[in-house]
């Protein structure tokens, strides 16, 4: 570290050089990411309430009150007029809150060897639930759309089974897993269904008056808890995720006593928490209102079936026919490694999906048609030069 104090300026001319370095939403050459660039008035907000703590929500009661509104607003989506939950960092501390609620709930069932079934194309962040809550992770299989096979899963269902979870806009393809199917079987079982909507839960709300779309939300006797990320279609800033539970009863499973804070207890896995976060999503939720990321979520289905559409055209394989603002795809003469590297040469940011192994691109907000035209001509180019 400096001995001395360094300039303003000094800093700032450091922090661009870094900054440089970095991939912009703008250009609109991210395809792999989830995540966007926040809404402006989002930024404007989070850095209003950067010195908040809601960790210590007694000292920032005003804060509170927003989180508390935000969870209220995210609920009136997903079918829960007052759920409980947090604003937390990302989807992946929200999962592993749901896991741990679930496992500490089933300890006072009597249940000390836990295991949670999860479709094989869960979020990673269930490995690390298990690694953290020593619990056994189990993979369900697939359907031949991607989707998590029901039959599968009751197959799998045993005394020592805490939690069963369903995807709603899986991370790999944007599939919704079959969760009416998954909440019958929860009930007979009487084990906690959390669903990760973290993709799909700021679209498929806004998408099912127009669009066919199955049930995934807490009208769902069986669904205990969902995950949700403003982060990500809900152009909120990171981090801005969220998780929500039907009742009071998850949180105090895992709550801990804090003597020394303005609360006596707390069910988060972090402490300090920043405010910030949930001050930015309450600001850019009333901001669009249900009308505003209607238009979003349309807007990203329509360049996602134009995508779609150029590339059979092209002579590219789609895995699977998109659900939501994914496509995933292959060259028929290619390995899928080799045409990212193609891909990656012509200054794209692609990601590989794994199950199955394809190249997938997020139709998110910062991607325009003009982008798509110049994507796809050159997808052109490299299936002409094969």
């Amino acid at each position: 570290m400096n001995e001395k104090p360094v300039s303003r300026e000094e800093i700032f001319k450091e922090l661009d050089e870094f900054q440089s370095l970095d991939c912009k939403y703008s250009d609109g050459r991210i395809l792999g990411s989830m995540c966007t660039e926040a809404h402006p008035i989002a930024k404007e907000v989070f850095n209003r309430f950067l010195d908040s703590n809601l960790g210590d929500p007694g000292l920032f009661k005003g804060t509170k009150l927003i989180e508390d509104e935000v969870l209220k607003m995210i609920g009136s989506f997903l079918s829960l007029e007052n759920p409980s939950g947090h604003i937390v960092t990302g989807g992946t501390e929200a999962n592993i809150m749901a896991i741990r609620a679930a496992r500490n709930l089933a300890r006072e069932k009597g249940i000390s060897n836990g295991e949670i079934i999860v479709p094989q194309s869960a979020h990673f962040s269930f490995k690390k639930a298990v690694d953290m809550l020593n619990l056994k992770l189990v993979n369900a299989e697939l359907d031949e759309n991607y989707r998590i096979d029901p039959s599968s899963v009751e197959d799998n269902v045993n005394e020592n089974t805490v939690a069963i979870v369903g995807i709603a806009g899986t991370t790999e393809l944007g599939m919704i897993d079959p969760i009416e199917e998954l909440s019958d079987i929860a009930l007979e079982n009487d084990v906690h269904l959390h669903v990760d909507a973290a993709f799909g839960g700021f679209s498929i709300p806004f998408l099912k008056d127009n669009h066919d779309f199955p049930r995934f939300d807490f009208s769902l006797p069986g669904v205990k808890s969902i995950t949700v990320d403003p982060h990500k279609m809900g152009l909120a800033p990171i981090p801005s995720g969220g998780i929500l539970f039907r009742d009071n009863t998850f949180l105090d499973a895992m709550s801990v006593d804090s003597p020394y804070l303005t609360i006596k207890h707390q069910s988060t896995i972090v402490g300090t928490r920043l405010g910030a976060s949930s001050a930015a999503t309450f600001a850019v939720m009333k901001y669009l209102g249900k009308e505003g990321y209607r238009k979003f979520a349309e807007e990203s289905l329509v360049k996602t079936h134009f995508l779609a559409n150029e590339l059979k055209g092209l002579g590219y394989d789609l895995v699977v026919e998109p659900n939501l603002n994914i496509v995933a795809f292959n060259h028929p003469n290619l390995k899928t490694d080799d045409l990212a590297v193609m891909l990656e040469e012509r200054n794209w940011k692609v990601s590989c999906s794994v199950c199955p192994k394809a190249i997938r691109v997020i139709l998110m907000n910062h991607i325009k048609k003009d982008n798509l035209i110049e994507f796809i001509s050159d997808l052109k180019e490299i299936s002409e030069s094969i």
